[in-house]
């Protein structure tokens, strides 16, 4: 299972910014997937998670109502678009394999991740 993360970088509060999440090695179809993100002094927390068909999404509350997960089955791509930015969204974002929610723990996170990652920086 290869999973590539990109679409990162550093933009302003309120900006926004889409992250892409290249899959191979996986009938990506038939997976749900998540976003996790370890931000600077703190633990990996679960951010989004989306079913296999992109039917139905979660998302942790500190961003709900403005981050959207989606995917492409057809281009084995997950998203995650990002708006309205916060200091505190500045992490380094990876997507992983499964349906992580609010209380899966940061061993269990860290254990899924499968690729290299990609950073947010957000600045006042």
């Amino acid at each position: 299972v290869q999973l590539g993360e990109s679409g990162g970088g550093l933009v302003q509060t309120g900006g926004s910014l889409r992250l892409s999440c290249a899959a191979s090695g996986v009938y990506f179809a038939t997976q749900f997937m998540s976003w996790v993100r370890p931000a600077p002094g703190k633990e990996i927390e679960w951010v989004a998670s989306i079913s296999a068909s992109g039917q139905s999404a979660g998302y942790a509350d500190p961003v709900r109502g403005r981050f959207i997960i989606s995917r492409d089955n057809t281009k084995d791509t997950l998203y995650l678009q990002m708006n309205n930015l916060k200091i505190e969204d500045t992490a380094m974002y990876y997507c992983v394999r499964g349906n992580l929610g609010p209380d899966v723990t940061p061993d269990q996170a860290l254990g899924r991740i499968k690729g290299q990652g990609t950073q947010v920086t957000v600045s006042s």
